[in-house]
């Protein structure tokens, strides 16, 4: 086993999330950007969206570079087998979590993991699944959370990690780290099966 702090590991993301998350591993890290087209595809499920992306950036960025370990991850937020994407406006995020009020939100976070070493490597993935079920929220009270917390570039327009676990009458998940974007105890295992020992 090689240890995690000796090896070329690479976020495909630019996700400030993701990356803080991943530095919880280690701080040697970089991360780039993947030019991977985000639409979904005819009839395709939130869950299966979720991984093609994530397969979609690690190649991509393992494309960029050679001898890295490269790690892509996407999450997909699920309402009834309706994606929920980033609002990136305060009128979406307060349609959003109007939307979400008294009902369960499924969050597919699903993970990439390429060896960029070795030429023709198998790609490692896993699917976190994370099941959030929201109180009753009134007008009022979502105006004030979007004005105080802004989460515009979140996937279901909350920040679980602060003020958003206000918003939840409970949360189902096997990986807290999950639900933030990139599920920790699952990029463990992968990184094991490839002989990056983490600790």
């Amino acid at each position: 086993m090689i240890p995690l702090v000796e090896v070329d590991l690479v976020l495909a993301s630019t996700s400030r999330y993701r990356r803080e998350l991943l530095s919880r591993l280690s701080t040697r890290l970089r991360a780039l950007a993947p030019q991977v087209n985000e639409a979904a595809q005819a009839g395709e499920a939130p869950a299966m969206l979720a991984a093609r992306l994530a397969a979609a950036k690690a190649h991509q960025v393992a494309a960029r570079t050679p001898g890295a370990i490269v790690i892509g991850s996407d999450q997909v937020a699920d309402l009834d087998g309706m994606v929920l994407g980033k609002p990136i406006t305060v009128k979406n995020a307060r349609a959003q979590l109007a939307a979400c009020s008294g009902r369960d939100v499924v969050f597919h976070t699903a993970i990439c993991v390429i060896d960029a070493r070795i030429d023709s490597a198998p790609e490692r993935s896993a699917i976190d699944t994370t099941r959030v079920r929201f109180r009753r929220l009134n007008e009022q009270e979502i105006a004030r959370y979007v004005e105080r917390e802004r989460p515009l570039d979140c996937a279901g327009s909350f920040k679980a990690e602060s003020l958003g676990i206000s918003l939840f009458e409970r949360i189902e998940s096997t990986d807290p780290t999950g639900l933030i974007g990139l599920p920790l105890i699952a990029l463990c295992r992968l990184l094991r099966e490839i002989g990056i020992a983490v600790v």
